[in-house]
Parts: structure tokens; C-alpha cells; sequence
């Protein structure tokens, strides 16, 4: 089976539609799948559910698809550096389900293990457990969290070989593996594909049955979210 395409937009071709619900991996914009994001804007498809850590920043990542108002929901656990998203909220036109980010990495996993909902003490007395089952179990009190199990994830790894086992570089890796088990189809965005046999079996850092579709970007910007440099002191410069 080839699960080779030759753009991000015939990666996405046929399987994203309107109405969806798609997580994206990524930890603000580091490991973010940049050319599949771009290709799900140009798709048009609209109405859509997004999980996600965040929603990128105004003019990059999921920013992009807020700006032309195909997200109408985000399943998110962290809403700054992103002021058209504030605007959305605080006018209405943006639906939001917050989530503790430990719990939305979880709801992820789980959704990959086929695990239907778990509890977690978690939220517990706030808003985040406002309308769910709670349950104690050794006198404490738990809140139960159902798993998410999105139509479509779009990933980003670093290499793939042809088989679709991926290695992740870093602190790129973040949600990403998460998100991949989780998707019932699963599109990955590589630097690059080697062939079946390249990697160790122990360097493997996801299997390849998780992956259903490969795109290779090459050259991704990987944009820097905050750059902070200190001032140089007055002895280190003389």
C-alpha cells in the first residue's frame, strides 16, 4: 500500500470534508504540521471542530483557518498569542471547549487506545466539570472525561521511511503521537521518507499502522512563536 502523496493537497484530497471534527499536532507552533494546514485552508472546508494545544498565532499555523472562519469550535487547552481568536470568543462567533492540557493529551491517547472515557481528579469544582459524571473512588472525587477520536489528524514528524513508521526530532514531538493514534485517518507532514528497513526498530518513535497518508515538506518555515534575547552586558561587549 502506498501511502506516499505528492502534495498536501492530495494528502487531504477526498477525506476532509465540511463538519469535521480534526486535531492538529503541535505545542504552540513548534511541530506543527505548516503545509497540511495550508492545504485544509485551500480546501474551503468550513464548520469545522479543531483540537488542538492552541490555535496558533494570528497569520500562521491554525491562525489561518480562524482568520477565514472555517473553525467555528476549538477543543483547546491554552487560547493566547492569538488576537483574532479572542475576538471570535468574546463576540460569540467561536464555540470553545477548554481543557486542562494534561486531560486533553489523555483524551487523545485514550482515543488511540480505544479507551471510551476515563476519570481523572482533574477540574474538579470548576467550570471544566460543569455538566459531567463525577464519581468518588477513595474518598476523592473524580470527573469523568470522554476520549476524542477525530475524523482527521494531521500530523508532523521529521522522518518517515515508506511504511509510514515515523521519528520524531525533539520537543517537535509534543502532542504529535497523541493526535496520530487517536485520528481514524491519519495525514503526516515529513521532512523526509527513507526506505522500509532504515530506522532501528528501537529508534521508531510511532508505527507506521497508525499512518495512513505521508507528505514530504522539506523545507517547513518552523516559526519561532516568542523570541526573547538578553541584552549583551556592558563587559561582554567591550
Amino acid at each position: 500500500m502506498n501511502k506516499i502523496y505528492p502534495t498536501a493537497a492530495a494528502a487531504l484530497a477526498g477525506i476532509v470534508h465540511d463538519g469535521q471534527l480534526l486535531a492538529v499536532g503541535g505545542f504552540g507552533l513548534c511541530g506543527i504540521p505548516e503545509a497540511l494546514i495550508d492545504a485544509l485552508c485551500d480546501s474551503g472546508a468550513k464548520n469545522l471542530t479543531a483540537i488542538s494545544n492552541n490555535a496558533g498565532v494570528d497569520d500562521f499555523g491554525l491562525g489561518k483557518l480562524l482568520q477565514t472562519r472555517q473553525i467555528t469550535k476549538m477543543i483547546a487547552s491554552y487560547v493566547g498569542e492569538n488576537k483574532e481568536f479572542e475576538r471570535q470568543y468574546l463576540a460569540g462567533e467561536l464555540a470553545l471547549e477548554f481543557t486542562p492540557q494534561g486531560t486533553l493529551a489523555e483524551k487523545l491517547r485514550a482515543g488511540g487506545a480505544g479507551i471510551p472515557a476515563f476519570y481523572t481528579r482533574t477540574g474538579v469544582g470548576t467550570l471544566v466539570a460543569e455538566g459531567k459524571e463525577t464519581r468518588e473512588f477513595d474518598g476523592h472525587t473524580y470527573v469523568m472525561e470522554r476520549a476524542l477520536v477525530p475524523d482527521v489528524s494531521l500530523v508532523k514528524a521529521w522522518k518517515a521511511d515508506r511504511s509510514g513508521n515515523l521519528v520524531f526530532r525533539r520537543t517537535a514531538r509534543n502532542f504529535n503521537p497523541a493526535v496520530a493514534m487517536a485520528g481514524k485517518i491519519t495525514v503526516v507532514e515529513v521532512e523526509e521518507i527513507v526506505a522500509t528497513g532504515t530506522f532501528d526498530p528501537d529508534a521508531v518513535h510511532l508505527p507506521g499502522v497508525y499512518v495512513h497518508r505521508i507528505v514530504v515538506n522539506a523545507t517547513p518555515q518552523k516559526r519561532i512563536e516568542k523570541r526573547t534575547i538578553s541584552e549583551k552586558s556592558e563587559k561582554a561587549s567591550a
